[in-house]
């Protein structure tokens, strides 16, 4: 391997590459600039270079550019503090090799030097670097990288994409990204929900129909693939599409064309199909519920799309975000959250991902009291989840099932510093195995709910017992419970425990 050029303005980061670049026994060299790194390419090419995005004078994705046009066999490898989808599709659009978020991994720096350096290089050449749009994406983990290098990488492609993931994850969002960095930007973007259009108006939806092709039907049509002609269009739940349609949408995959409702003459398509489904494909497939053929012509590339819990570490950043965004929608500035409500909210599952998030800062944007946001003033799913967490903890800390059966006293009772353990063992049996038999005897019943009816009995016996314990002090049972003052006296009312002690 030929040298191995640094460029960074920050000393720290060509420090930690030298000295791991050394290690390795690989020869390098470093540049404070870019100018100064291009000027040396006169003399010299190295195998592979190493660049900063931000810099003072040209930036990393200028000299890219710069590289792969006099130079395009170099590959060159973009480091970023900030690491945007448009900072990512611009890397990979200017030929960038790979795109590093950082703080990186030194070793995984290390194998990435050395892929480029074998000429595994993809490069892909564009003229113009897309501008950002109103709608943003966000996300510095590591899973939103991945998004963000296949939305780089498949920016100069017009291959059918099939997106995946929950409800609520971005889908429309991506293959708006998809959209607004290809070849095709320039022309319409039309997005249609499958699921959400009755079967019988969904054929003409999609391809349009003639005048007296069916009654209603006053004129001719355009379909939604004629009105994206040239452009994208973008297919949501399309795991609920009628099977009938998908030999429709099959056929227009394979030819290229389509008939009106009614109409004789065949209609030709350029249009790219991203479709987006939060449901399994495989499994549908198997039910005979989905065409496989269909699902081979959308599964070209499948890019698959994190739930929020997935990458946690991104709430805050999405949470300021679109707490400004709902503070210049009202009018106003955006609140602020404490440690305490961010830890919160970072520990909280969002079933609903990110479509959830947003919702939740609208309704702290209105509903919260003040301009700093604590827990108190979270949404109360927010705070009933991190009650539950806290009851889980609790139950797990008191009820911990013993490894054996404590042993009986003569007068058959057992130890007092086992009551608890015991008590909940009964017969020898850990007390989740009763718990389980006892929810299994009721549904073999066909009880309604008997969950409800579990849980309820269940806080009533861990409130009972902390009372007890405490002599009715409600605030040193809430401790001993895990909940807030509130939160015990607020069961205990619905419990109907005013009087337990």
């Amino acid at each position: 391997m030929k040298n191995v050029w640094i460029i960074d303005d920050d000393r720290s980061i060509r420090w930690v590459l030298e000295k791991a670049l050394s290690r390795e026994a690989l020869p390098h060299r470093s540049f404070e600039n870019a100018l100064d790194a291009f000027n040396a390419l006169e003399d010299e090419q190295p195998s592979v270079i190493v660049s900063d995005v931000r810099m003072p004078g040209e930036s990393g994705l200028t000299l890219v550019k710069k590289v792969k046009a006099a130079y395009p066999h170099i590959p060159v490898i973009i480091m970023t503090a900030y690491s945007d989808l448009d900072t990512a599709v611009q890397a990979f659009q200017g030929g960038a090799f790979e795109y590093l978020p950082k703080p990186f991994d030194v070793e995984q720096a290390l194998a990435l030097i050395r892929r480029a350096a074998q000429g595994t290089e993809l490069v892909a050449k564009v003229d113009t670097v897309p501008s950002a749009g109103e709608r943003e994406m966000l996300g510095q983990a590591a899973p939103m990288q991945d998004v963000f290098r296949a939305i780089g990488r498949l920016s100069q492609s017009h291959v059918t994409v099939l997106i995946t993931g929950e409800s609520g994850t971005g889908k429309e969002l991506v293959a708006r990204a998809l959209h607004e960095h290809s070849p095709r930007k320039g022309k319409a973007f039309i997005a249609i929900n499958t699921a959400a259009i009755p079967k019988d108006l969904l054929e003409s939806e999609l391809f349009g129909h003639e005048r007296g092709s069916f009654t209603g039907a006053a004129a001719t049509r355009q379909g939604r693939f004629q009105q994206a002609e040239g452009g994208t269009l973008f297919l949501d739940e399309i795991g609920d599409m009628p099977m009938d349609l998908q030999v429709r949408l099959l056929r227009v995959l394979q030819d290229g064309e389509y008939y009106r409702v009614g109409g004789q003459a065949p209609m030709q398509s350029n249009v790219r199909i991203i479709a987006a489904t939060h449901q399994n494909l495989d499994d549908r497939v198997k039910a005979g519920l989905f065409r496989e053929d269909l699902l081979h012509r959308l599964n070209v590339v499948r890019l698959r799309l994190p739930a929020l819990r997935e990458r946690s570490e991104d709430v805050p950043l999405l949470m300021r975000h679109f707490l400004a965004k709902s503070a210049k929608t009202l009018g106003g500035e955006p609140k602020s959250l404490t440690a305490t409500a961010m830890a919160q909210l970072k520990a909280f599952g969002f079933p609903g991902n990110v479509r959830q998030l947003e919702n939740i800062c609208h309704w702290i944007t209105v509903m919260a009291p003040g301009q700093s946001v604590d827990a108190a003033d979270l949404p109360p799913e927010v705070k009933s989840a991190a009650e539950l967490e806290s009851t889980k903890k609790t139950v797990a800390a008191i009820f911990t099932p013993a490894t054996s059966v404590p042993p009986k006293t003569s007068n058959d009772e057992a130890p007092a510093n086992d009551a608890i353990v015991y008590a909940a063992s009964g017969n020898g049996e850990p007390w989740q195995a009763q718990l389980a038999a006892s929810f299994t005897h009721a549904m073999a019943k066909n009880e309604a709910a008997p969950g409800e009816r579990l849980t309820k009995e269940f806080e009533e016996t861990l409130i009972r017992t902390a009372l007890a314990q405490t002599k009715g002090r409600r605030i040193e049972a809430s401790i001993w419970l895990g909940w807030g003052r509130n939160t015990l006296t607020r069961k205990i009312h619905e419990l109907g425990l005013d009087n337990a002690v």
